[in-house]
């Protein structure tokens, strides 16, 4: 048999710190920061904080002495299946396979002289949970599946004049990945057709960096470009497969190599101050999802034995824009809108169970008060609306097929963090 490879990045959004999501992908914007409540409007152009190290590292030599900012939050929401008559295997409903996903994150900067600024930051920005019913009508293609990207990330940052500012951080990543799913074992013995079982889980590490650059033609005005490197991470192991018999027996602990590529990104944002009130801005984000590769491995079994395959869903690069806007509405209290359009990293017909992603539309706000001139606290709250996502998918030995659509798909972020400067 072949030796599988497979790269699984499992849902969409969530990023914890160890989520997101995600351009319609499963990147984070929702780090457990301030960005939350804007939808990544700005955010390459703020830098309004120690978190402009995973939006844009120029940002810290906007920073004045040493500032930390540490961040908590909770992604919830709902992803459930509603199959439909072309579906030929019994069992029960998905349930809602988005588990509450708790997340953080924390950084610190420090401003050495008017020019060079360093800073450190931990967070995760990659990743995806899906927890189906073990015993649904889609349970062989998958039962639950989850990735994981934690990012830890020292930056620098040199001014070379109230105009340009560059940045750079180099990211280690520590990528955490598990899936199981069903085997039908109704073709391989008539005697015995209780389902079998195969599970996989590796830890690894994926290097990196970040580079951006700030531009400010006048005061009040910042235009930030920032990209992010693509990150490897390699994972390998065996497959772990229960209730197996003579003839699935082959795969049992068959050496497997998931490559999973982090996409790289590249950002562009603005940052326009109207009036002391009230403030402007805007991105526009890329992601490179379409060398992402193959995004699951699957177990097919007929008379003759059990077989595994990848499967590759053909992703595409995805976009995103946003539009926000901060209002200062006292002296200690500021506002933060945000919306946004994600386009879809899967079409329609290549959508898979263990990564249903979509595009989506964000909804976000969230406030930022003072409670004294040298700490803030942040309260934010972002609405990701998936709408409905159908998928058919069918083996092409057992013949087993699931159909239908999640419907009405949302997820929601909730987030507060504290910044203190020194």
């Amino acid at each position: 048999m072949a030796k599988p490879r497979y790269a699984l990045p499992a849902l969409t959004l969530l990023a914890l710190s160890c989520p997101h999501a995600h351009a319609g992908g499963i990147m984070l914007y929702e780090i457990g920061t301030d960005n939350v409540g804007l939808a990544n409007a700005g955010a390459a152009a703020r830098a309004q904080g120690p978190s402009t190290i995973a939006s844009n590292p120029a940002g810290l030599s906007y920073l004045h002495g040493t500032q930390i900012t540490g961040g908590l939050q909770v992604l919830y929401g709902d992803l459930s299946f509603n199959r439909d008559a072309a579906t030929n295997v019994s069992g029960s409903g998905s349930g809602n396979a988005l588990d509450p996903i708790p997340g953080g994150s924390f950084f610190v900067s420090h401003q050495l002289d008017d020019h060079w600024s360093v800073g450190f930051g931990s967070y995760g920005d990659f990743g995806l949970a899906a927890n189906y019913d073990n015993d649904w009508y889609a349970r062989y293609f998958a039962q639950n599946a989850s990735i994981a990207g934690l990012s830890l990330v020292p930056s620098v940052a040199y001014r070379f004049n109230d105009q340009w500012s560059v940045g750079l951080g180099v990211k280690a990543m520590y990528g955490m990945l598990q899936t199981q799913a069903a085997i039908d074992r109704s073709p391989l013995d008539r005697t015995d057709r209780a389902d079998g079982q195969f599970k996989y889980r590796d830890n690894t590490w994926g290097y990196g960096f970040n580079l951006g650059v700030i531009y400010a033609p006048q005061p009040g005005t910042r235009i930030g470009l920032a990209y992010t490197s693509k990150v490897d991470l390699d994972f390998e192991d065996r497959l772990d497969v229960k209730g197996s018999g003579p003839l699935t027996d082959r795969i049992n602990g068959l050496n497997t190599q998931l490559d999973t590529q982090v996409p790289q990104t590249a950002t562009l944002s603005l940052f326009q101050q109207i009036d002391p009130q009230w403030a402007f801005l805007a991105t526009l984000n890329w992601q490179d999802w379409s060398q992402f590769g193959d995004v699951g491995v699957q177990v097919d079994t007929d008379i003759s034995g059990a077989r595994s395959t990848t499967i590759n869903a053909h992703y595409k690069d995805t976009y995103q824009l946003a539009l926000g806007a901060q209002y200062q509405a006292t002296p200690k209290l500021l506002w933060n809108f945000g919306i946004a359009y994600d386009s879809a990293a899967v079409s329609d017909s290549n959508r898979t169970f263990n990564a249903p992603m979509n595009d989506s539309w964000r909804l976000g706000t969230g406030a930022s008060y003072a409670l004294d001139k040298d700490t803030d606290v942040n309260l934010s709250w972002a609405l990701v609306w998936l709408g409905d996502m159908p998928v058919d998918q069918t083996k092409n030995l057992s013949g087993d097929r699931a159909s239908g659509q999640f419907d009405n798909a949302w997820i929601q972020a909730l987030t507060a963090n504290m910044t203190w400067r020194f």
